[in-house]
């Protein structure tokens, strides 16, 4: 597959041939990118929301009036869902959001993601990230000759300390380790941008087979 290699300050840029990127026909892995995508979201989750039932809000032991001859409705504890300060009927508890994905289905999954954003031209490469000054003004013009709009994540193996300083206070644009991109980064970001060595990177993980 063609993509557009561009040149470390993005002024100039050439289509080369990286045919080690995956390719897919028809629907083929579309399936296993929105389960793997909800799974990492949901693993995301902690879980740890918390309401009190009324059993367990302090105070409201004593009846709070006489079951007859008030003309009021009957009531036994002032802690009862209906109540202000009461308890919440059904409310959230802690609970475990993790899913557990099949380690083919999220290999599918990334390789699919991989190509549909290579195919859709949304996949950029840069020979490297050598910013220089390594300075934000020179990464945010950088970036911003490839991709002038959107959120941008850019793509490493691993980051030079001085191009890692320079891009992260970049309001728009995230960094990532190639050995950690999922499939979730390559489907939510507008542009993805990655380095020669991050591509080739992750050109092995997908043809080794590991997700």
């Amino acid at each position: 597959m063609k993509l557009t290699v561009f040149s470390p300050d993005g002024t100039t840029s050439r289509e080369q041939d990286f045919p080690g990127v995956p390719t897919f026909e028809g629907d083929k892995g579309v399936q296993a990118v929105k389960e793997v995508i909800v799974a990492i979201n949901a693993n995301n989750r902690l879980g740890t929301h918390s309401t009190k039932t009324r059993g367990e809000v302090r105070g409201g032991g004593r009846k709070p009036w006489r079951q007859k001859g008030t003309g009021r409705a009957r009531a036994g504890s002032s802690r009862s869902p209906l109540w202000s300060g009461g308890g919440v009927a059904f409310g959230p508890k802690p609970r475990d959001y993790n899913k557990k994905i099949n380690g083919k289905v999220k290999a599918l999954a990334f390789s699919r993601a991989l190509f549909d954003r290579a195919s859709a031209g949304e996949l950029a490469v840069i020979e490297n990230f050598g910013f220089e000054p390594a300075k934000t003004k020179v990464a945010s013009k950088v970036v911003g000759l490839i991709a002038p709009k959107g959120k941008i994540l850019l793509v490493d193996a691993p980051f030079a300390q001085g191009a890692r300083h320079a891009a992260r206070n970049i309001g728009r644009v995230s960094l990532q380790e190639a050995a950690k991109l999922n499939t979730l980064d390559l489907a939510q970001y507008r542009k993805i941008i990655v380095s020669t060595k991050a591509l080739e990177a992750i050109i092995a993980r997908v043809n080794g087979g590991k997700n």
